[in-house]
């Protein structure tokens, strides 16, 4: 591994990326080279420079073209990743010569915007009045992809869904209550506790199957001795499933506390006084394993500690508990994979 690093180190060049980046997108050594601006005989040399440096080939030659093979894959993944963080640091020393601060992109799911997302921003705004801010909202899985890439600095998330948590760096922030809610057209309930069977008659807005959120409520119907619904909506945008639940009285969703408190205070979503039996999920903060913070994501991160709601954030105990079901759901998806 020293001698390929040494060996990387000594003769390994960006245009070279550059190409690696060119032909996966093109499938062609000729339309590669025409997009690079070099002859293909030069480009057929920086490959084969590339591929002796690796000791391996990394594309396999067929009728579809050049198609990149599992080692390929990998360089090509980290060449993308190179060619972003550079493409970064050119941006941001563009904007602090010219006096608008640097950028920084934080990827947040939708429970953590509303009480830790949207405090930090405005206290890290004030700070660095000049600082380009970007907030992406989106699930874990498609933000960690995304911070892979180098396109997001930092996700607040969850780094257990990911097929490898170990490539992040991740420390417990808080907990994320859930409320079962429905559109405030729906009649006020008139029982001061609900159960999930008295919800039968209602269809469901739920999570697609694959995110935590549709788990946990998997997980109440089985302890109310309840089936999952056979034809919910399926939807991961807290858009749609306000607008759907407003759109009629007959559905049902789960949501977490904080963003149905916004809603519920615009009077646009009503809480459906169900109490539910699973512990809260919890998120964190997820960076790259190895990476470096700019000073404005460290600040960003020391302030969404200092004010995350006291009754949110994740205790000790609650800490270790959490990196065990992490490590257990990854030796799962290991066993799996």
């Amino acid at each position: 591994m020293k001698n390929t690093l040494n060996v990387l180190l000594g003769k390994l060049r960006m245009k070279q990326l550059q190409l690696l980046i060119a032909l996966d997108d093109q499938k062609s050594l000729h339309k590669a080279a025409g997009l690079m601006a070099m002859t293909q005989s030069a480009a057929s040399k920086a490959l084969h420079e590339l591929e002796s440096m690796f000791e391996a080939p990394l594309f396999e030659r067929s009728k579809s073209g050049m198609i990149p093979n599992q080692l390929g894959h990998c360089v090509i993944r980290y060449a993308r990743l190179v060619a972003t963080d550079l493409t970064a640091l050119c941006q941001d020393v563009a904007e602090i010569r010219s006096g608008r601060g640097g950028r920084l992109a934080i990827g947040a799911i939708m429970g953590a915007i509303a009480q830790c997302v949207i405090p930090a921003v405005n206290r890290l705004h004030a700070g660095y009045p000049n600082l380009s801010i970007e907030v992406v909202e989106d699930t874990s899985a498609r933000m960690l992809a995304q911070l892979d890439e180098g396109r997001l600095d930092l996700v607040i998330g969850r780094a257990a869904v990911a097929a490898d948590p170990s490539k992040y760096q991740y420390h417990p922030l808080a907990d994320e209550p859930l409320s079962v809610v429905v559109g405030y057209g729906h009649p006020p309930f008139p029982k001061k506790e609900v159960k999930l069977a008295d919800l039968a008659d209602h269809r469901w807005v739920m999570y697609p199957s694959h995110m935590p959120l549709h788990a946990l409520l998997e997980r109440e119907m089985d302890l109310a001795g309840l089936s999952m619904p056979d034809n919910p909506i399926s939807t991961a945008s807290t858009f749609v499933t306000v607008a759907l639940l407003q759109s009629s009285a007959d559905l049902v969703s789960l949501l977490p506390t904080a963003t149905a408190d916004m809603f519920i205070r615009q009077k646009m979503l009503r809480r459906v006084p169900v109490k539910l039996k699973s512990p809260s999920q919890t998120f964190g903060v997820v960076t790259r394993k190895g990476g470096v913070l700019s000073p404005p994501a460290g600040r960003f991160v020391e302030l969404l500690r200092q004010h995350t709601p006291s009754d949110h954030r994740v205790r000790p105990a609650r800490q270790q508990a959490t990196r065990k079901v992490q490590s257990a759901q990854a030796a799962r998806k290991r066993k799996t994979a």
